[in-house]
């Protein structure tokens, strides 16, 4: 199998009134800012802008960190603040960023897929552009806001695991790190991080407002984010594969080892996640209360119990 990986490198195409993706989806509907990324040179600023700043992720990762163990500190004597209108509120605005940006980029996946086979998918970087590259710009700099899911469980006075802020910093890292590069396998990591938030932040959402939602939905959605770390480690072996057979792939084998590390790294943490939380015995004189986010009892990063009849 071959293709013409040429990466950012296309022009606009309007046809009847149509704009045209390289990957052959038209669109009739787009919004101003999508129609911007039918521009080759507009997208090729990005990626410049992106190649001279992306070291600085590394700068908003060591200032999260800090931030967090500081905050921790000052309110160690202080009383937690409540927050929870606040909460509702951040939960439902990602989860419908979420959610749109899934339905947007997903026409484009699924036609790559059908038309030009999983290969194409992972080791072609022609997403960059049109809808879906607009979408995936937008999901690399929503890794910074995102920190602020963190600001909650500091200041709601929870319990901060490991997996929370090692997952917050290192997506930072690695979306920014590979954004420069366009990679090709972003396709695929950008799509499913938009669907898992998607429902994540929906359940947050309806947790913060007090929603009796049933295990098997915690379950589910954690099950799902494992699937997730199982694709990525997936694609990747994909893309090693085309390099390693000398057949064109708009991926680094550099890439591949951090985003191989990156993805095992979350299998094994989330994995500890599900099995302490749903498999495990617990003991009957205490209750668990791992907390992610202050929303739920499921892991992804920013999850945690459920709440407590003191918060509510």
């Amino acid at each position: 199998m071959s293709f013409e990986a040429s990466g950012p490198q296309y022009e606009p195409v309007m046809i009847d009134g149509y704009y045209q993706s390289k990957s052959g989806i038209n669109y009739t509907n787009l919004f101003f800012y999508e129609k911007k990324f039918f521009s080759q040179n507009y997208v090729e600023t990005k990626r410049t802008w992106m190649q001279e700043n992306w070291q600085m992720s590394f700068v908003y990762a060591l200032v999260y960190i800090l931030a967090i163990f500081a905050g921790q500190a000052y309110m160690k004597n202080r009383e937690k603040f409540d927050l929870r209108k606040a909460l509702v509120a951040w939960n439902f605005v990602l989860a419908l960023f979420s959610i749109f940006g899934t339905i947007r980029i997903w026409p484009e996946f699924l036609q790559t897929i059908s038309n030009k086979g999983i290969t194409h998918s992972v080791c072609s970087s022609d997403y960059t552009h049109g809808v879906t590259g607009c979408w995936s710009w937008l999901f690399i700099l929503s890794k910074v806001p995102e920190l602020v899911d963190t600001v909650f469980i500091v200041l709601r006075k929870q319990q901060l695991i490991f997996l929370h802020w090692y997952h917050h910093a290192t997506v930072l890292i690695y979306c920014w790190f590979s954004s420069k590069d366009f990679t090709g396998s972003g396709r695929w990591f950008v799509l499913m991080n938009y669907t898992v938030h998607g429902v994540m932040y929906s359940y947050y959402g309806f947790r913060a407002l007090r929603f009796n939602i049933p295990k098997w939905v915690n379950i589910a959605i954690t099950s799902g984010q494992l699937s997730q770390m199982v694709f990525g480690i997936y694609v990747n072996i994909i893309a090693y594969n085309e390099l390693s057979q000398n057949r064109p792939c708009d991926v680094s084998y550099e890439n591949i080892f951090w985003s191989f590390i990156m993805y095992f790294s979350y299998f094994v943490l989330f994995f500890h996640f599900f099995y302490k939380t749903y498999i495990a015995p617990k003991p009957k004189s205490s209750r668990t209360k791992t907390q992610l986010n202050g929303n739920g009892t499921i892991a992804n990063g920013k999850a945690h119990h459920d709440e407590t009849a003191k918060d509510k």
